[in-house]
């Protein structure tokens, strides 16, 4: 029997990913679970687990390629003990008199596999944690009622439904998000376009062979001084890169977030000299030994301690209930620069650790975030983030917020400059913290004293002592 294995939603909701690695070709003997491939979504890079045992008979897409959700991209061939019911993604089945293709259209498709049949009652059935490492809580299993399939037959998930009739023409054509927005960008009406999909689903494809002529003989004008200006220009001169993943991601959250929230930006320089101090003690103590201490750690402690006396500042607004939401716990975002493009993964409930422990959590974080192993649950939940630019040796700047988030604090570079100290002109170690709020959230007062109460931790941590 040849299984298809279409490109599962990673639990982010996402629509599409792209396939950075093969680990496995055409004809391989797979396990249940080993991984397959490796594919990277606007968040993360996942190692994606077969849901099958057998035979790989086809890769239908190939490395480098963006797929959408729910698109085919291997398939296997098993026996009938290849994916036994209970094996699959930890899903349960249900006695039913139903056909095995009128089951497997039931499915979704999830992280390992595809998910349980979905029961006339509606309530969705329990599904298994990705990567749990061990068994998953099930709801009790019954052997479905045997069927006889004819051999070599093709097992289809979730085919897509169009409905019938009238109105099902006056329903805008079926689609992605992704790809009405490419088709807004290249000005193109999507009733015009014939989709090649499952169930006529229009692809990214279809929107770009019809906005180069293969599907219309309608002329894109805004297209054409594009077109012509490439004409002519070597490869040396000019490097494309497309754009996908992180890169992508960030660019829609930045466009939104600058666009949705009125920003704000406030900056004070203060004299982190004391701090300096502070860090060079506790890197000598034997509490700290073979710890990583940076100004980051200590500024990190800094803005977790400000907050409890200005919980404003960790906030979210939330346009659809138009409510706004006080988080009771800290989940503080750490922008960092990785090959793959900017990433803002948050340590959880960073307020109850010590500082220590976040100093930990913080050496973590990052070698992680280099190494572009961080999971798509560490890149979101974040309530307010910090944006260290001091290392690029940039003094301030005007952070974007991090969407959901009220407020964003960049750190600027630690210098050696004159300062008035005990009404003496001296050379002291001075760094600028700058911070962007939302102002529908944060009162101007509000941010001002937030700022004003971190910089006077960092430039005097004794002041602490008064604050908690």
């Amino acid at each position: 029997m040849i299984k298809e294995f279409r490109l599962p939603d990673l639990g982010e909701g996402l629509t599409e990913s792209e396939i950075l690695s093969w680990k496995v070709a055409v004809g391989d003997t797979v396990a249940l679970n080993q991984v397959i491939a490796e594919v990277e979504t606007a968040k993360a890079v996942v190692e994606l687990p077969s849901p099958f045992a057998g035979t790989v008979a086809a890769l239908h897409e190939q490395a480098g390629s963006v797929v959408e959700v729910g698109k085919p991209i291997v398939s296997f061939e098993v026996d009938d003990a290849g994916a036994p019911p209970s094996a699959v993604a930890g899903s349960s089945e249900v006695a039913s008199t139903e056909s095995p293709a009128e089951s497997a259209a039931k499915r979704e498709p999830n992280l390992v596999g595809y998910g349980a049949v979905v029961e006339k009652s509606g309530r969705p059935a329990r599904r298994q944690r990705m990567f749990d490492g061990g068994a998953a809580e099930r709801e009790p299993v019954r052997e479905p009622i045997p069927a006889v399939e004819p051999a070599r037959t093709v097992e289809t998930i979730a085919p897509l439904v169009v409905p019938n009739g009238p109105a099902a023409e006056q329903e805008r054509p079926r689609s992605t998000p992704p790809v009405r927005k490419l088709a807004r960008d290249l000005g193109i009406d999507l009733a015009l376009v014939t989709g090649t999909g499952p169930a006529g689903l229009i692809t990214r494809s279809d929107v770009q062979d019809f906005a180069a002529g293969s599907q219309s003989q309608l002329a894109v004008p805004e297209l054409a001084p594009a077109a012509a200006s490439a004409v002519g220009v070597s490869a040396e001169r000019e490097t494309h890169t497309p754009i996908k993943g992180v890169r992508k991601f960030t660019a829609a959250a930045m466009v939104q977030s600058a666009f949705t929230a009125p920003h704000v930006t406030e900056f004070l320089t203060v004299d982190v000299t004391p701090t300096m101090e502070l860090l060079t003690r506790l890197k000598a103590s034997r509490e700290f030994a073979g710890y990583k201490l940076t100004p980051l750690t200590i500024a990190a402690k800094a803005v977790l301690i400000a907050l409890r006396r200005n919980p404003t500042l960790n906030s979210r607004w939330d346009e659809g209930a138009q409510e706004i939401v006080q988080f009771n716990y800290v989940n503080l975002g750490i922008a960092a620069a990785t090959p793959r493009g900017l990433t803002v993964p948050n340590i959880k409930d960073a307020d109850k650790m010590t500082l220590l422990e976040l100093s930990t959590a913080l050496s973590e974080l990052t070698d992680t975030a280099r190494s572009g192993k961080t999971s798509p649950a560490d890149l979101t939940g974040g309530t307010i983030s910090i944006t260290n630019i001091g290392v690029f040796g940039i003094d301030a700047g005007t952070p974007i917020l991090n969407p959901g988030e009220a407020a964003i604090v960049a750190l600027g570079s630690v210098r050696k400059a004159p300062w008035v100290h005990n009404d003496e002109l001296a050379v002291r170690q001075v760094m600028s913290l700058s911070l962007s709020f939302d102002h529908r959230l944060v009162d101007g007062e509000q941010g001002s004293k937030f700022l004003a109460d971190l910089g006077a931790i960092l430039s005097d941590p004794a002041t602490v002592m008064t604050m908690i």
